[in-house]
């Protein structure tokens, strides 16, 4: 078996083909870039029924393929059985090789749009890592035998579900147990899962409250975690916090990496003037939700959900879009606590709540420094198309970012200027992260069109794919072959 160190130096450099083994190791990849090897080229135009080299059906999950060699390594969460599995596959074939149960005791509550398989696993050549927040960290070698396990109980990220994945650094697997009333940044020995470190978080004041369902990422010897309110840099080694700087963020999004900075989207609710929705005047209520006609608005006649910002493709879908509940508004609004707002009320609300939005933005971050670095490494901001879950990609001296509603952005990763803006033509929510091979950039919509442009200077749409099947997880790339999966079948499409 090649050693260790080996290994790890073909996770990093994302070698593959003649020159090392074939990886996509962990989430977006090589060093977690998004980047596949030089040498990979896999199709432009693909489908169901075009370039398919094979075609896998899988439980549910939203964790994307973790590669390395011949082996393919899944999250899934069978529903019939109401079992969470590992499971590994030939990836000639798409042939299922093993399947593990991991023995959860109780399931962590998910949004209707998550999944109880969300986190990605990490493999490094001689074992697999995985996680899920209705369990913890498990590993098992190349042939699925459980090599150590560390439960750490039911994840509390109410309501969203856990979104984070293990990586792996040298000899630790890190992994992001930021929820719940003792936050975590976690280190195990990797041969051993034996706890190396473990950091609390920092919890922050209850209007700031701080949390986090992003994954870390390792750049130099700093691990970097995009928090609620706060981007923050570790000390790899030991695990201490050096350095953070302040944001209007929910830290949803993973950083994505560049040679010299890294790029975090800092998105929040109603981030972007122009997506903002006023509330509405005191006459549009009246006449909506007035039912006993007295002019005056009762707790009970109140809106259950009031929109407060745009979400492309997810206005409507309950519990997604940015919506706030109405009697969180009502209860703002009732000056006098008498359980009615007046027209009076509620104009003397509109005038407080009607401030300039808290704007957010895509952010060049320098790691290092020590204390806060908000006002000394934060190299630009741009405050449009911001992404709220996929990760900015890192390309060619461009950082690429797709929104909802299929709203792309390229930007010069030195300066932040923006090169292009524009739409791919396929609409709806985005989840998943764009990946970059063969000098082309792959983004996958939630409604299952995989869009392809060409990683220039200009937004040239190359194909739309359309898989008929959602997708939420992020493609993986090995070779000439791109790797996707929907809820129900993991697909193998290549030349």
């Amino acid at each position: 078996m090649v050693k260790a160190g080996l290994l790890f130096l073909v996770a990093l450099t994302g070698m593959s083909g003649q020159d090392a083994i074939p990886a996509w190791p962990q989430y977006r990849g090589p060093a977690g870039s998004g980047v596949a090897a030089d040498s990979a080229n896999p199709p432009v135009e693909f489908g169901p029924a075009k370039h398919v080299l094979w075609k896998t059906d899988i439980p549910s999950g939203h964790s994307s393929p973790s590669i390395w060699g011949n082996r393919i390594f899944l999250t899934t969460f069978d529903k019939a059985t109401k079992k969470l599995e590992v499971q590994a596959l030939d990836r000639k074939n798409g042939r299922v090789l093993w399947r593990r149960t991991v023995p959860a005791q109780g399931f962590e509550e998910v949004h209707g749009l998550s999944s109880l398989a969300t986190a990605t696993p990490a493999a490094d050549g001689e074992r697999v890592y995985a996680y899920f927040g209705s369990y913890g960290l498990i590993c098992f070698d190349f042939e699925g035998n459980e090599q150590w396990s560390v439960p750490l109980g039911v994840a509390n990220v109410i309501p969203y579900g856990s979104g984070t994945s293990p990586i792996v650094a040298g000899e630790r697997v890190i992994l992001n147990r930021d929820e719940g009333k003792e936050p975590y940044l976690l280190a195990v020995d990797r041969r051993t899962g034996r706890t190396i470190w473990k950091q609390k978080q920092y919890m922050g004041p209850p209007e700031r409250r701080t949390g986090s369902k992003a994954t870390p990422v390792v750049w130099k010897d700093e691990i970097v975690l995009h928090r609620r309110n706060e981007i923050v840099g570790f000390d790899l080694k030991t695990g201490l916090r050096k350095w953070w700087a302040k944001a209007n963020t929910q830290g949803a999004g993973t950083p994505g990496i560049g040679p010299d900075a890294i790029y975090v989207g800092e998105w929040f609710n109603s981030g972007e003037p122009d997506l903002r929705v006023p509330m509405p005047d005191f006459a549009a209520l009246i006449k909506q939700h007035d039912r006993n006609g007295d002019g005056i608005l009762g707790e009970d006649e109140f809106p259950e959900r009031i929109l407060q910002a745009h979400r492309a493709g997810l206005d409507g879908v309950a519990g997604a879009d940015n919506a706030i509940p109405g009697k969180n508004v009502f209860r703002s609004a009732d000056g006098n606590h008498d359980g009615r707002i007046s027209r009076e009320e509620w104009d003397r609300f509109l005038k407080t709540d009607s401030g300039p939005a808290e704007e957010h933005g895509l952010a060049a971050i320098k790691p290092g420094g020590e204390g806060d670095v908000t006002s000394t490494r934060v190299l630009w901001k741009e405050p449009r198309g911001v992404p709220e879950v996929p990760t900015p990609l890192y390309f060619n001296g461009r950082v690429y970012t797709v929104t909802y509603g299929g709203v792309v952005s390229c930007m010069y990763a030195a300066s932040g200027k923006v090169i292009f803006r524009g739409r791919l033509g396929a609409a709806g929510a985005y989840f998943s992260s764009p990946v970059a091979a063969g000098g082309k950039i792959y983004f996958a919509s939630g409604e299952g069109v995989v869009s392809v442009i060409d990683g220039g200077s200009t937004l040239e749409v190359l194909a739309r794919n359309d898989l008929g099947e959602p997708v939420f997880a992020t493609p993986a790339i090995v070779q000439n072959v791109i790797y996707i999966r929907t809820p129900t079948h993991l697909y193998a499409f290549g030349r």
